[in-house]
């Protein structure tokens, strides 16, 4: 029985399928399943059922699991402390929005970097509902998206806010003949994010507290796609009031009823809750070393 073995048998328990898991331990299928099978012929019981389409845990595999996770976590500790002055390493996959990446990712990469040069950051950027769905398939090693996490499998750290205000050009706005936000939600088109993206929750939030829905929406999975068109006067929108502030700067854009009380976004770094991998107790510090939102350079 060999440390490989027992991380090569975690993985396949924990991910998607034995794909995911291959790339988590950098290995083809085959010699993932060869690991696998030298684990099962070491402790002369079977722990995956192959007789499906996908391989499941056998009772004996489910009865393994916990202990051969306690194993794994201990050698984790062992590494950290042998190899403290030389940091992590190996491969972090990151998921985040894009709000993330266009304000403090280049800061993580950075500060990583110089904290661990060995460790390689990997950023997958995309919407909160899917990045949710990659970690629990061990797909990822952490994200950071809006809101508390929907599944018991995972945990969560608040970890920053974000404000939004109302925005539109002055040429939407003179076509529309009001500025208040209630109104142009019954009347007039919406440009945001689409469904499953964490901004969302502060609309929907808005919308629920004043009995409004909205009538006409174009969902846009870019938040500079968004600003684009709101900036030539399609539509109006809600954003980071630091992205809006910017934008109003160069008269590209004005902030709509300062006070329209849009609740600040909560963003939190989650994690699968059975992770205690030095990795993620680091990366969760980092993270919280650096989140921040301004407006992008290329709009101040």
């Amino acid at each position: 029985m060999t440390l490989k073995q027992l991380e090569a048998f975690y993985w396949a328990a924990t991910c998607l399928n034995f794909s995911v898991a291959a790339e988590r331990v950098h290995l083809s299928v085959s010699s993932l399943s060869k690991r696998i099978a030298e684990l099962e012929a070491s402790l002369g019981t079977q722990l995956f059922d192959r007789s499906g389409r996908a391989a499941v845990l056998t009772p004996q595999g489910e009865q393994l699991l916990p202990r051969i996770r306690e194993l794994l976590h201990g050698a984790a500790q062992l590494r950290e402390a042998a190899g403290r002055s030389t940091g992590l390493q190996g491969r972090c996959r990151l998921g985040f929005g894009e709000l993330s990446a266009m304000t403090w990712l280049p800061q993580l990469v950075r500060r990583a970097a110089e904290l661990h040069p060995d460790l390689q950051i990997e950023p997958h950027a995309d919407i909160g509902q899917v990045l949710e769905q990659r970690i629990v398939d061990g797909e990822l090693d952490c994200v950071v998206i809006a809101g508390p996490s929907s599944r018991g499998s995972l945990a969560f750290e608040q970890v920053a806010q974000v404000r939004f205000v109302w925005a539109a050009s002055d040429d939407f706005l003179a076509r529309a003949g009001t500025g208040e936000p209630r109104r142009l939600v019954r009347e007039q088109l919406l440009i945001a994010l689409p469904t499953g993206s964490g901004a969302t929750r502060t609309l929907d939030e808005w919308l629920g507290r004043h009995g409004l829905a909205v009538q006409r929406h174009l969902a846009c999975n870019s938040w500079g796609a968004v600003v684009g068109m709101v900036v030539d006067g399609l539509g109006f929108t809600y954003m980071p009031e630091q992205w809006a502030l910017a934008l109003q700067q160069r008269g590209a854009l004005r902030i709509l009823a300062p006070d329209a009380d849009l609740a600040p976004l909560t963003y939190t770094v989650q994690w699968r809750r059975d992770d205690a991998r030095p990795l993620i107790t680091e990366m969760r510090e980092i993270i919280k070393s650096v989140i921040d939102f301004p407006a992008p350079r290329c709009l101040v």
